[in-house]
């Protein structure tokens, strides 16, 4: 299998140079550079916004997950999807058209220009490195655990960490935005031929899907329903994850970037509507492989059960091609939500466009190199930490949603309700403070808090 992982290696490190020689800028300006020129179609958006989403997590985590805690996953993932999918084309609109009449240049400095307020931009920027910068992390530490394990005697986990953030930063840097939504579409197709080919391959084993389901049930009955068989399915934990995914273009820098570079209202519909689809179609096979996993492997760790359903139970053409897969998912990814924290800085500065570029391509590797460090240390389960990522970010949405929906002069009472609630929300994390207020979740206390005072600013009178 080396000799083909390497050949394929090599085809895709080809495909990349070729696209970055093809898109690259001799000029690097905030709209050629970091935006990609502002102006991009349906096909290219829809790849590159499915590709931000469905990263290493995806292929790795999700398969798991099912595994663990049954069919209950895709009830909540199909209708928050569904949600995420009407909420794009209502008020993703919206937010495209306002920030196009304010010289878009990223969130930060959008929340900057509505709220008229310094501390609203340093919320969003603060809140986006907080939360991005370690699920990053996880997915390269989740990948190169990965790789040394299907060649152990290789290199060291540590250096396939390094050559990931290696090319990402490298690739990021040279090509820019556009370059990098180029990649996400080769990583995207990559992505739904492998999966699709191994997720097959799990259904093959039982003969039909219906024979699929009759065997899990003799195994564990509980994953067929919710909660599952772990509790973990509760209505709170539902709640939780659809605010989480559905806030998910609004919250999240390299999604609500592409939302707005998109070039028509047309191609914008069409992008949320062919999301939803894909959405759909990538996340389908990891269940049967995880119903696969649940059958065959139920007490297996995660690295010998997704070793064996990626790997060893596979032939070696098609483990090669999910290997690489799997790099290019985590890469594209990983690379585009590093690329928008630069974006985001640079729309906090003032300075001349050329040095406030400069300046970003700095902190692009500063950022990177973060990411390297934290996925040396990082050990958290990747859907868990991706969904703690998504939560985070989330709770920005009320302050997003006031500045984009209010047509008023806004107070800074959303910039510093949402600041509390990130900082109470990160304690909770790491046990400062409880992560339960009674019967409710912390999550929960805190979405209410955030939605009262969004009603608060909503209904305070307007003032000159």
């Amino acid at each position: 299998m080396l000799t083909k992982f390497i050949v394929a290696g090599v085809i895709y490190l080809g495909i990349l140079i070729f696209l970055v020689r093809r898109t690259r800028v001799k000029e690097k300006t905030t709209s050629n550079y970091l935006l990609g020129g502002g102006n991009i179609g349906f096909v290219i958006g829809l790849f590159t916004t499915a590709a931000t989403l469905f990263s290493a997590f995806t292929v790795v985590g999700m398969p798991d997950f099912f595994r663990n805690h049954g069919v209950g996953a895709w009830i909540f993932l199909a209708v928050s999807d569904t949600m995420m999918v009407y909420a794009l084309i209502r008020i993703g609109e919206i937010l495209r058209k306002r920030a196009r009449k304010l010289d878009f240049k990223g969130m930060s400095g959008l929340m900057v220009a509505m709220y008229e307020s310094k501390l609203a931009g340093y919320v969003f920027f603060g809140g986006a490195v907080v939360f991005l910068i370690p699920y990053i992390a996880v997915q390269i530490s989740g990948i190169s655990i990965f790789l040394n394990a299907a060649f152990p005697d290789a290199i060291p986990v540590w250096s396939w960490s390094l050559i990931i953030v290696a090319i990402m930063v490298l690739y990021s840097e040279t090509g820019g935005l556009r370059a990098i939504m180029y990649n996400d579409t080769l990583q995207g197709i990559l992505l739904f031929i492998t999966i699709w080919i191994i997720g097959w391959n799990c259904i093959d084993y039982f003969g039909s899907i219906e024979s699929m389901f009759d065997k899990v049930g003799s195994v564990n009955e509980k994953l067929l329903s919710v909660p599952g068989p772990k509790g973990l399915f509760t209505a709170q934990f539902f709640i939780i994850s659809a605010i989480a995914i559905i806030c998910l273009p609004f919250t999240q820098p390299q999604i609500s970037t592409r939302v707005i570079i998109m070039k028509s209202s047309t191609s914008l519909r069409r992008m949320a509507i062919g999301l939803g689809v894909v959405a759909i179609l990538i996340i389908l096979p990891t269940l049967f492989m995880g119903m696969y996993g649940a059958v065959r492997y139920s007490d297996a760790s995660t690295q010998d059960f997704i070793g064996h359903v990626l790997l060893y139970d596979q032939a070696s053409g098609i483990a090669a091609l999910g290997l690489i897969g799997l790099i290019a998912a985590a890469i594209s990814t990983s690379d585009s939500q590093i690329f928008a924290l630069g974006s985001e800085l640079r729309s906090l500065l003032t300075l001349d466009d050329k040095k406030a570029v400069s300046i970003t391509r700095f902190f692009i590797l500063i950022f990177g190199l973060l990411a390297l460090v934290f996925s040396i240390v990082s050990t958290e389960h990747l859907v868990l930490l991706a969904r703690t990522s998504f939560t985070g970010t989330a709770m920005m949405a009320p302050m997003i949603l006031v500045g984009i929906l209010s047509s008023k002069k806004l107070s800074v009472l959303m910039p510093i309700v949402t600041m509390l609630a990130l900082l109470i929300f990160i304690f909770a994390k790491i046990g400062v403070v409880p992560s339960k207020m009674g019967a409710l979740e912390i999550e929960i206390v805190l979405f209410i808090s955030l939605a009262v005072a969004a009603l608060i600013e909503w209904l305070r009178p307007r003032t000159v």
